[in-house]
């Protein structure tokens, strides 16, 4: 009975305020509808993204022009910057996946608040990773020969190169995670049909909309596809970093040979993922005043998964160096001697801070509900995430088996600005979504608050009682039945 109730509490924390069906409308649709709720600082943001923007766009044609012989890649660092921020982009892009289809299929209501930007998150952030491995072939031009596809040519691809299996793994997550996302914004997108005064406006959204009128047919068959679109995007949250990692894992380098990568890799694109998640939440919450609908109790749960997936993390860390010293392997042990005290030392160290240390004072309740404290926790992760990636991939290829193979790697100019700008293109493109497409799924939020007004959250408690959430409209808009 204790533990009903405190779930009932938790329910209820979901949205706060005395909140009808029309004031949750407004709120969400406001945002796209009227453009007076874009303050300065979103103009000061979308110039510094679109100043990035033009940096990718510079970097890229010079790279086309020039060659990747413009990047600090060498002999023996094959793979640098581009692999680590592919690995490191791909990694953010998990969060919005997991937090759409498999809390949706675990029935946490409190996904309803934070799933449309984090599914918005991970398109964008797979659109820049893919760019690297794109870019790193060499030839971009020419990488639809990556594709098994019947030619003249006789071309066919090499299905032992990872490369393949990442054009298959991204390709697949990108295209199940672009229909989910459009999918769940059908009956939002026929909301801001039916309010929009503009009549070309109105018939975008309604192009958008694709006939929706809500009719039972259409919430069948909408629930139907959602949840099949969901059972597939859930093995994709695991099967692509998986993927990603067997990269490495399927080689013979020293750091790399190990079969720890593959949950090792998940754990860590969730943990990166939600610090991005709560990175963004923050200001959109605060530009757009939706703290009635991103709670302090969205962001603890959040918080408790970034803490939980940490520690996997944490422990992986301890396994290398365990390992390292187990097994006795001369190689292994240079390669750990030289993470500990070679010419970059003080990035490994900063790695072992930035996610096992820092995430430390989650564990206590008053932190998890500080947003200065979950920024600064967010942004180390963040941090902590790309230096984890530089420590595998160029750390472990400098020293190989044979010492006259060693070298160092120092990354270049072109190297940064392309970082940059892909950091610059995810905020741009991010910027715009917060613009043009509602950031909080409308219907779900009515949906939500009709379950706390009728008490029911799924654990069998009472119905009828009224919480003194205010008058309910009449019914959701967009459709609702």
């Amino acid at each position: 009975m204790a533990k009903a109730l405190q779930d009932q509490e938790q329910f209820e924390k979901l949205i706060t305020g005395h909140q009808t069906y029309a004031s949750i409308e407004d709120s969400i649709d406001s945002v796209v509808l009227d453009q007076q709720r874009h303050k300065k600082v979103w103009y000061m943001a979308f110039l510094m993204a679109f100043g990035g923007v033009n940096a990718l766009v510079l970097a890229v044609a010079y790279l086309v022009y020039m060659g990747i012989g413009i990047w600090g890649n060498n002999q023996p660092v094959g793979w640098a910057f581009d692999i680590i921020n592919f690995v490191w982009w791909i990694g953010i892009g998990h969060a919005g996946t997991l937090i759409s289809a498999i809390l949706l299929l675990l029935r946490q209501q409190w996904r309803n608040s934070i799933n449309r930007f984090a599914e918005a998150m991970t398109l964008f952030a797979v659109m820049c990773a893919g760019m690297y491995p794109l870019l790193h072939t060499g030839r971009p031009w020419v990488a639809y020969w990556l594709f098994p596809y019947p030619n003249w040519m006789g071309l066919w691809p090499q299905f032992r190169s990872p490369l393949v299996w990442d054009v298959f793994a991204v390709s697949t997550y990108i295209t199940v995670s672009a229909l989910f996302w459009f999918i769940g914004l059908i009956p939002d997108f026929a909301t801001l049909r039916d309010k929009t005064k503009k009549m070309f406006v109105r018939k975008i959204w309604g192009l958008l909309a694709m006939g929706w009128r809500g009719s039972s047919r259409h919430w069948q068959r909408y629930e139907t596809a959602y949840l099949i679109l969901a059972g597939l995007s859930t093995p994709l949250v695991l099967s692509v970093h998986s993927i990603v990692s067997l990269d490495f894992a399927q080689s013979i380098v020293p750091g790399w040979n190990v079969t720890l990568f593959p949950p090792y890799f998940v754990a860590g694109a969730v943990f990166a993922g939600f610090a991005m998640v709560i990175l963004l939440a923050v200001p959109t919450r605060k530009w757009y005043s939706l703290e009635h609908l991103i709670t302090m109790k969205h962001f603890d749960w959040m918080a408790k998964i970034m803490l939980a997936t940490g520690l996997i993390v944490c422990y992986g860390y301890f396994c290398e160096v365990y390992y390292a010293y187990y097994s006795g392997a001369k190689f292994e042990l240079q390669l750990m001697h030289f993470r500990l005290h070679g010419p970059y030392a003080f990035l490994y160290y900063a790695l072992w801070v930035c996610n096992c240390v820092c995430i430390l004072p989650l564990w206590i309740p008053k932190v998890r509900k500080s947003i200065p404290a979950l920024l600064a926790i967010s942004g180390a992760v963040t941090i902590g995430m790309w230096l984890e990636r530089f420590v595998i991939i160029p750390m472990s290829l400098t020293r190989d088996y044979m010492p006259s193979a060693w070298g160092n790697y120092y990354p270049t100019f072109w190297d940064f600005m392309m970082f940059g700008g892909t950091i610059g293109f995810f905020i741009f493109m991010m910027l715009l979504f917060v613009r043009f497409i509602p950031a909080i799924n409308i219907f779900e939020m009515k949906d939500l608050l009709h379950k706390l007004l009728h008490n029911d959250n799924g654990h069998g408690h009472g119905k009828g009682k009224d919480h003194g959430h205010g008058p309910m409209a009449p019914q959701p808009a967009g459709g609702g039945e």
